[in-house]
């Protein structure tokens, strides 16, 4: 079947036979593999969540197809696998089950009246998916910003009650990262943030400042995420005990 004819039944199965072609018949298609394809869906991700904030309709409508396109370019890579080859078909099927499984106040006899109680569902169905998992931290992509991921560890953290408390002493003996003098001092920061924008100037305030001094802002904070995981990790084995 060509994209014009299933178009008109299914504008998905059309979006996936386009690919298809595009991967058997496009010489720069077919050389792409997963690997070198990652940038640019990191780059599509970026543009759909500026389109998402800037509550641009025409841009995130447009944004989320390429975020598609994306999707259907992976599994047409995959149904070339010559070891373990898998279709978008093989993706939806897998992602329908999932879903079903994660919702059992939709699909089943649960019953979810808040979303407190849909996310215990989600958890409880997600932890028997991943019972191999042994930390709580195991799953958080290890690529994320650096932000994101200390928020996402702290979140883990929390749910699990795991406390971590900033201790200044436990880092009074770390050297600081060597300083390249700048040409004004950042200016001193200001009172706790009483809302998101507040605390938007507060992080820029952070990240001026460790220009200033010639520190890598993202790095240091890579490296801090490095000691919390280990805080973590070990007030898991504290509590195994």
């Amino acid at each position: 079947m060509d994209a014009d004819a299933a178009s008109g039944a299914d504008p998905l199965r059309a979006a996936a036979e386009v690919m298809r072609q595009v991967r058997e018949r496009c010489v720069w298609s077919q050389a792409m593999t997963h690997r070198e394809l990652v940038p640019y869906l990191v780059e599509e991700s970026a543009e759909l969540i500026d389109a998402v904030e800037r509550d641009d309709r025409s841009e995130l409508r447009e944004e989320l197809g390429d975020l598609l396109w994306q999707v259907l370019f992976h599994a047409a890579i995959a149904a070339q696998d010559p070891d373990d080859p898998f279709d978008i078909d093989d993706v939806a099927r897998a992602l329908t089950e999932k879903m079903t499984r994660r919702h059992p106040h939709v699909f089943g006899d649960a019953t979810a009246r808040t979303p407190e109680e849909v996310l215990v569902h989600w958890n409880a169905a997600k932890a028997a998916e991943k019972h191999e998992r042994r930390s709580v931290l195991d799953g958080i992509p290890p690529g994320m910003p650096a932000l994101a991921r200390a928020q996402k560890i702290l979140g883990r953290a929390a749910k699990a009650g795991i406390e971590v408390v900033e201790d200044p002493a436990a880092h009074a003996h770390e050297e600081p990262p060597p300083a390249i003098v700048g040409p004004t001092p950042a200016p001193a920061l200001e009172a706790t943030p009483l809302d998101e924008a507040q605390l938007g100037d507060r992080l820029l305030e952070l990240v001026a400042e460790a220009r200033t001094r010639g520190w890598d802002a993202e790095r240091a904070l890579r490296v801090r995420i490095r000691a919390l995981e280990a805080e973590v990790r070990a007030a898991e084995g504290s509590e195994r005990v």
